[in-house]
């Protein structure tokens, strides 16, 4: 004898199936919640993936500007993960990975030509970029030791732009990041979307720069940024300001 499921058993059984393979929308949000982060340090990579490309096929001036596109991803992607409570191994790897192809790879081909020297000087930018990823921490909280990367990325990206790609003029900031990059000295923390308003402004306006237009308005406004990050880390950049 079979035993009849009543309708509303069937309608039950129903709504888990549906529910089982099609998640519902509060899921999702919890989803793109916790990958938020995430996604920016993607994006972050594939801009990096996309100035590699366009500096293989000559268009020197729009890998500049997808460098300092992922240069305002970067900034942006710790904030998002430490407001949303979302920090994760998988997000640091990922970061790091974004930043090594973004700031390392793809900003040490700015500097290439068909040289001997060149190549060198691309290889030791790489490397530098490398140790300081992966051998540089200060051991005291809020501070970096080494320049960020992504500074000496968006300086050299603005240099570029600014002279043409003139090549003597990169080859000596490239050299100077350098040093900068596998120095002792410390550097604050980056949060600037955690910080005083002022801080926050100068991420809108940078934003908002490369929203309205590509010119040397907005290099020089991220040049001055970072240089200023560089030459007063403590007096402008600090957390304890």
């Amino acid at each position: 004898m079979l035993m009849q499921v009543p309708p509303s058993g069937l309608v039950a059984h129903a709504k888990k199936v549906i529910h089982r393979r099609h998640p519902s929308h509060c899921q999702t949000l919890e989803f793109a919640r916790k990958n938020a982060a995430n996604f920016l340090s993607l994006a972050n990579l594939l801009m990096g993936l996309a100035s590699i490309l366009c500096i293989l096929n000559g268009s020197r001036q729009w890998a500049c500007w997808l460098l300092l596109i992922g240069f305002m991803l970067d900034l942006a992607d710790g904030a998002v993960a430490r407001q949303l409570n979302t920090c994760s191994a998988l997000g640091a790897k990922l970061d790091d990975f974004a930043d090594f192809t973004s700031f390392g790879l793809a900003t040490a081909l700015l500097l290439h030509t068909n040289g001997l020297l060149d190549g060198l000087l691309v290889m030791v930018y790489v490397l530098a970029v490398f140790t300081r990823l992966c051998f540089y921490t200060s051991g005291i909280p809020f501070m970096y030791r080494g320049l960020p990367c992504p500074y000496a990325s968006a300086i050299l990206a603005c240099a570029s732009l600014l002279t043409g790609s003139h090549l003597v003029v990169l080859r000596a900031i490239a050299v100077i990041m350098i040093l900068f990059m596998i120095d002792q000295g410390f550097y604050p923390h980056d949060k600037i979307l955690e910080s005083q308003l002022w801080k926050k402004m100068v991420f809108a306006g940078g934003v908002f720069m490369m929203l309205c237009c590509f010119s040397p308005l907005a290099c020089l406004y991220h040049l001055v940024w970072s240089m200023s990050y560089i030459l007063f880390p403590e007096a402008l950049w600090s957390l304890k300001v």
